[in-house]
């Protein structure tokens, strides 16, 4: 091989290495943007009773700020849990009751990011929220299990006691996003 080639073949492999950089950097760096404008957004919104959207054309905005201490976790949750949302935070299901209301509030989020944490939750953990005009709600988890993603039981909205419901795809540790499988978690206010 010349040594021209060979100089070509590394140009080239150096090249497309820093697009790959390059792109990992921006994809980082946009979502280190976004929290930042979420937090904002959020105590805009404490301040203000209207909803905040944390750029102006987000179709989303700030619901609560979900803590969960003994797995040293916090974010914030995003109304609606469709691609926008979720590309930057849990979301909460429209369909579902709010947060800290009687019946069955409906949390989604990627597996691989905002709710990595759901496979280390166990019976008993806390998870608490923040949420507007300084009210707060906590619930403590009672089960986690898996699921057909066709299997809409965990979305019932039956009971009047104040519920939590945290979906994510499962496995964990897939290589591809997707499949048919979700991994649910149950918790009940206190």
């Amino acid at each position: 091989m010349s040594i021209r080639l060979r100089t070509a073949l590394l140009l080239a492999l150096v090249c497309i290495g820093g697009v790959a950089v390059g792109k990992g950097a921006y994809v980082f760096a946009k979502a280190e943007l976004a929290q930042y404008l979420i937090a904002r957004a959020w105590r805009a919104e404490s301040l203000d009773t209207a909803p905040q959207t944390p750029w102006p054309w987000a179709d989303t905005f700030p619901v609560a700020r979900l803590r969960v201490p003994a797995r040293d976790v916090e974010t914030f949750v995003l109304e609606g849990a469709h691609g926008q949302a979720l590309a930057f935070g849990p979301g909460h299901l429209s369909a579902s009751v709010e947060v800290g209301a009687a019946g069955n509030a409906v949390l989604a989020g990627h597996r691989d990011t905002h709710f990595r944490f759901l496979e280390r939750l166990v019976p008993g953990d806390v998870v608490m929220f923040d949420l507007p005009r300084g009210r707060t709600a906590r619930y403590v988890v009672v089960r986690a299990y898996v699921t057909d993603e066709r299997d809409v039981a965990p979305l019932a909205q039956s009971g009047s006691a104040p519920r939590l419901t945290l979906i994510t795809c499962y496995p964990f540790d897939a290589l591809r996003a997707g499949g048919p499988l979700r991994y649910v978690v149950e918790a009940h206010a206190t």
